[in-house]
């Protein structure tokens, strides 16, 4: 129950002293006298109307006045907080009065204290009366809540004593009602011929050129997600899913929009009297829903193209079914028109029950004949076959129920199921293939076996990956629009009213408490839109500041780089603390979250904060950019990004490594080009010790100063490094603007001083191991070798024969 939060209902007045002036109203109180009085007479009208209501849509409608009553009360309440706070304020400030013995205070002060010590005892009376007025209002709506459940239970519990005898009587109460009726409609029609026969006539034009506008037009922009395309023989299960819906949704709503639109135009000239438009609303809706059940069959059966059909059913069976299921929708829309001129008609209750038995029993008979099919077709014989024996057995039990309800004479209960089976199980199924649909869509490469996606492909050059994403997106909205299609009508059938599904939706999109959370589903999407919104700025800026800004101002590239991911992390935080503030979550709320991360950190997380603050350090001191040429760990290559985790670097092989930016920040790295591009480079060169170590170093100098890639200051240098037994070493040492082009220059020079030692004649050294065995007596020792061999061969037969 709603409560005002008042400080206290009353508050005791100090009685003003002898000859003082009594303290005038206050003002706020004044203002809000002539609403709280208003309200009270509203909810007094309230309570007669309530125990005057008969009906569920009448109960409604006075349950969505006394919500909107208590609503206005509760912000009157609410207006009063501020000046109480204020009141509250100024007393502490006043303090107490002085006790006895003590000083006396000013009398200024003592009458301020009265003045708003009576100011806020008077306050306090109107809370506790708005109060007492919001409890009854409550009561209220609580009552009527029970009286619509009780009045919804008396209606299927009801049981009425069917008397078959009184059939004679029926036929004639019967023969009295049409006879009504025909007077009826043909003194309406007489008096719309005589005085709104143009009127009459401008009302269906209208309603006949929306109807067309919307099946151009629709034909025109989305007829190639309904129309069956004849040249395809195989399609999709995907493409005849879509087919199926959209055509069953296009189809019925040109049909409801000019029944709509005839009634609306009918209604605002003035051509219909309120007993003949309960009527014709009657007919307008059945004619709707029939229709609409009419071209769900036909889509999903679809008997004239069986290669569209959704289910195997066979031609002729399936066009049998669409008979059936048509005339059960038709039977049970029957049964509302027949009702509606009961009411008008005002009908004995004995036509009342006859008619309503007759309807429930037909359509319960229509069930059994579907039940009694062979519709299916087997897939590798083409035979037919009957429905699965759970579909049989769910056929004939809602066949047999409003029949065995109707004839036991349960009236309302057979009806209530009657129109329930149809009407609801036509938006079901509905439902269903709009679900079917939106989860084919998101299956992989799915949209671009369709007609539109090649045609969104075409348009707007999309690749695969992009159209696969699509499709995922494009199942989303078709499973929230089929929600917020079908829920609603589900509700309406089963007996809601429009004005409280109204309500209910206003209050979960402006929110709803849960616990001492207050959720708002309104705030949750301007919060999503407003990070949307603020994240794509900050891409844009991004591309702007790096293209126009940084570009121009000739910045390196690894300055521009780290400069466009700080703004970037600087505006997807600004983007997240505007989302959230805007969605209605309280930063403060918080605080418990951000304690179990921390907690999380100490323990599991050391390392993943450890790389993130690595990276900002990275970020701000830059020891090296983007581009730059480093080595680390015993790894060298470019680097290729920097983000607050992990740094890419690119090694001469084209491998991409990704290393934790802590190993930065912990380790020694060599950046090649941390402030600029120019390096050394050295290359080695032995020559023989044949020849003139100056002359040597000559060549290799005019080697070095002739390349064109090297720079002329610092002046190339070659160092004579060292004697060895094989050669003597030198070695280039030039300097290049760009390190980047070392290979090419280092085997350029290479190159050239093979050209050049040929061309000179100088000899490099080449690796030797030369043994020189020095015999004096080689005959002595080829005796002796062969004598060795004899005497091991000797010993060798003597072992054999032994």
């Amino acid at each position: 129950m709603l409560i005002l939060a008042a400080p206290v209902r009353m508050a005791a007045a100090q009685t003003p002293a002898p000859g003082q002036v009594q303290a005038p109203v206050s003002g706020i109180v004044a203002e809000q006298r002539p609403a709280i009085d208003a309200l009270k007479k509203q909810i007094a009208d309230y309570e007669q109307k309530k125990d005057q209501a008969d009906t569920d849509a009448a109960l409604a409608d006075l349950r969505l006045n006394l919500e909107g009553t208590a609503k206005k009360l509760l912000e009157i309440g609410v207006s009063f907080r501020p000046r109480i706070t204020e009141i509250n304020s100024r007393l502490e400030q006043l303090g107490p009065p002085p006790a006895q013995g003590q000083p006396p205070e000013a009398q200024v002060v003592t009458d301020e204290r009265m003045r708003l010590t009576t100011e806020k005892a008077e306050i306090n009376a109107v809370l506790g009366e708005t109060e007492d007025q919001l409890i009854e209002v409550n009561k209220m709506i609580d009552s009527i809540v029970d009286a619509r459940r009780e009045l919804f239970a008396d209606t299927l519990s009801q049981r009425v004593d069917i008397n078959y005898s009184l059939g004679t009587e029926i036929i004639t109460a019967y023969g009295q009602e049409l006879q009504s009726m025909n007077q009826l409609i043909s003194s309406w029609w007489r008096f719309v011929v005589s005085f709104k026969w143009q009127s009459m006539l401008a009302a269906t034009f209208f309603a006949v050129i929306a109807a067309l506008v919307l099946l151009i037009g629709g034909q025109r922009t989305l007829g190639h997600l309904y129309l069956r395309d004849a040249k395809i023989e195989s399609p999709s299960y995907l493409s005849r899913l879509a087919v199926a819906f959209w055509s069953t949704l296009m189809r019925s709503l040109t049909v409801v929009v000019f029944l709509a639109t005839t009634y609306l135009f009918l209604g605002y000239f003035n051509v219909l009297r309120p007993d003949i438009a309960s009527l014709f609303y009657m007919l307008f809706c059945v004619i709707g829903i029939v229709y609409f059940v009419h071209a769900l069959a036909q889509a999903v059966i679809c008997p004239g193209a069986p290669n569209w059909r959704l289910v195997r059913v066979a031609p002729r069976p399936g066009r049998i079914l669409m008979v059936l299921i048509t005339a059960t929708a038709t039977m049970t829309g029957l049964d509302y028109i027949a009702d509606t001129i009961n009411q008008i008609a005002a009908s004995p209750l004995s036509l009342t029950v006859a008619k309503s038995l007759v309807a429930t029993v037909l359509v319960g008979l229509l069930i059994i004949a579907m039940a009694f099919l062979k519709p299916l077709e087997d897939e590798e014989t083409g035979k037919t076959k009957p429905w699965p024996r759970a579909m049989r057995i769910f056929l004939f039990t809602i066949g047999f129920v409003p029949i065995i309800a109707a004839l036991f004479g349960y009236i309302g209960f057979a009806r209530f199921v009657s129109q329930q089976i149809v009407i609801n199980g036509a938006v079901v199924v509905t439902m269903y293939l709009g679900f079917l649909t939106a989860r084919a869509v998101s299956d992989e490469n799915a949209l671009a076996g369709t007609k539109l996606g090649r045609a969104v492909q075409t348009r707007f050059g999309m690749d695969e990956t992009t159209l696969d994403q699509l499709g995922l997106v494009a199942s989303i909205v078709i499973n929230v629009f089929v929600v917020l299609f079908g829920i609603p009508i589900i509700l309406l059938l089963w007996g809601f009213q429009w004005s409280e599904m109204s309500a209910w939706f206003l209050t979960i999109a402006t929110g709803f408490q849960i616990g001492s959370v207050n959720i708002s589903l309104v705030a949750i999407a301007i919060g999503i839109l407003l990070f949307a919104l603020f994240y794509f700025f900050t891409r844009w800026f991004q591309g702007w500041l790096d293209n126009r800004v940084m570009a121009r101002g000739k910045l390196d590239s690894g300055v521009r780089n780290s400069i466009r991911t700080a703004v970037g992390y600087l505006g997807l935080g600004i983007a997240g603390v505007i989302g959230v503030s805007a969605a209605g979550i309280n930063l403060s709320s918080l605080a418990l979250v951000a304690g179990g991360l921390s907690l999380g950190i100490g323990f599991g997380m050391q390392a993943i904060v450890s790389n993130f603050v690595s990276g900002l350090i990275l970020l701000a001191e830059r020891p090296f950019k983007v581009g730059d040429w480093i080595e680390t760990g015993g790894v060298g290559g470019i680097v290729k990004k920097i983000s607050v985790r992990a740094t890419e670097v690119e090694t001469f092989q084209r491998q991409s490594l990704i290393i934790p930016n802590s190993s930065f920040i912990n380790g020694s790295v060599g950046n090649w080009t941390h402030r600029n591009k120019l390096g050394r480079v050295d290359i080695p060169i032995g020559v023989s010790h044949k020849v003139d170590p100056r002359r040597v170093h000559a060549i290799l100098m005019d080697i070095a100063r002739g390349h064109p890639l090297v720079l002329k200051n610092p002046e190339p240098f070659v160092a004579f490094k060292s004697i060895v037994n094989a050669a003597m070493e030198f070695e280039i040492r030039v300097h290049l603007a760009d390190l980047s082009n070392s290979g090419t220059v280092q085997n350029e020079i290479r190159f050239t001083l093979i050209d050049r030692f040929a061309e000179e004649g100088i000899e490099m050294p080449h690796p030797q191991q030369d043994v020189n065995l020095q015999i004096d007596d080689a005959e002595a020792v080829i005796e002796l070798l062969t004598n060795r061999v004899k005497s091991e061969l000797a010993a060798e037969t003597k072992k054999l024969r032994s």
